[in-house]
């Protein structure tokens, strides 16, 4: 039996998630301290760091956000322009990138800004995807690990000290008490919480003819170089209020496009919506760990008193788990075909990371699925 959270609906499988003897989880105690949160200290302690690294001679630019053209980066950008910084935006491309995606950074663009995107050899990013597939189960390998870097090497290089990143996820969805409060994103957090799933890129070289070169974006500065500039990173969500619904709703009202229907494996139409391969990815978390992004969401709602439990778990059954045939309309084969995968490929490697504890399987202990490919898990709340 699988334990799950008594307040939303985050089941003790997920990794970094501490349940309590009560059946809370930290992620639901996190925002419960919120409340007890001087929001108006916090904002003083943000506008007088922003004050410190502003360029006093307007020589470069205050800051760095990084961008993918989503919600929250979006609603950054919206902050750090109405608290006057002039911000650098840095965009590490995404994986596979979809027509909404674009026209999210267009519109980022468009709000008065400068902005570099840095997109990497995508035939290495292609290898990449596929190891990370196969190797760790996480098609999205690279993508986890360039967000991370890409902006910092953009701090190293143009001499901007200071970069702004939004929520802290330890925080939001629940992780150990030390990073869960912390407001800087540094290279401990990045080892620790940052995608690497213990496929370090020293792994990587002479593997399928990726070379050391080929790594270079997603490689983290050194400390020589980060002490040189100064390079701090910020979690803008320690400082103000986060919440993603309220970014949608802001943002929408400055340009930003949702899907305008319920993205797929999701309840909502605002969230994952630039990635075509955001699907691929969490299905692959609810194979390993029994929950996916729907559960995310609908415990967001949950805690913020937007959704009743026992609704919000309809919701989750509805939509959670279910095999990607697409992602953003786009059919799965052709999202697996850079990559050089076949779907009956892909479905052996879904096989493979799929823990059996939480599923049902037949007598052979053969996984059971519907007509769909869809899995069973064998208990859905405290039942």
């Amino acid at each position: 039996m699988i334990r799950y959270c008594k307040k939303c609906l985050f089941p003790e499988t997920k990794p970094h998630l501490h349940i309590d003897e009560d059946g809370i989880c930290g992620a639901c105690k996190n925002y419960d301290e919120r409340k007890e949160i001087d929001w108006n200290t916090r904002k003083k302690e943000l506008m007088e760091t922003l004050d410190k690294y502003k360029s006093k001679d307007s020589s470069n630019w205050d800051c760095i956000i990084p961008v993918s053209g989503g919600k929250d980066s979006t609603y950054q950008v919206l902050r750090m322009l109405e608290f006057g910084m002039n911000p650098l935006c840095v965009t590490a491309t995404t994986c596979d990138l979809s027509n909404i995606g674009r026209k999210n950074i267009e519109n980022i663009k468009s709000l008065g800004v400068d902005y570099v995107e840095v997109t990497s050899n995508r035939i290495v990013r292609a290898k990449l995807n596929r190891l990370g597939l196969k190797q760790v189960g996480d098609i999205s390998w690279p993508e986890h690990i360039g967000i991370f870097t890409m902006p910092v090497r953009a701090a190293v290089q143009f001499n901007v000290p200071l970069i702004i990143w939004g929520e802290n996820s330890q925080n939001e969805y629940g992780g150990p008490a030390a990073a869960s409060e912390n407001n800087e994103l540094d290279r401990r957090w990045l080892e620790e919480f940052g995608g690497l799933l213990g496929m370090r890129l020293t792994d990587l070289v002479g593997v399928d003819k990726i070379e050391k070169k080929h790594l270079i974006p997603f490689t983290y500065p050194t400390d020589e170089e980060l002490k040189r500039v100064g390079v701090t990173g910020l979690f803008l969500g320690y400082y103000i209020p986060w919440d993603g619904y309220t970014n949608a709703l802001i943002v929408e009202n400055h340009g930003f496009t949702t899907y305008h229907t319920n993205v797929e494996g999701s309840i909502v139409d605002y969230e994952n919506i630039d990635n075509h391969q955001t699907g691929i990815h969490d299905y692959f978390k609810f194979l390993k760990f029994g929950f996916g992004r729907a559960t995310d969401i609908a415990s967001l709602h949950i805690r913020r008193g937007r959704l009743l439990r026992e609704d919000a778990l309809e919701m989750v059954k509805k939509h959670d788990g279910k095999f990607p045939w697409t992602y953003l309309g786009k059919p799965l084969e052709k999202i697996l075909e850079p990559l050089d995968v076949t779907v009956e490929e892909f479905i052996k490697t879904c096989d493979k990371f799929t823990n059996k504890k939480l599923f049902l399987i037949d007598k052979n202990g053969k996984l059971i699925k519907d007509k769909y490919g869809n899995l069973t898990k064998i208990n859905c709340d405290n039942e």
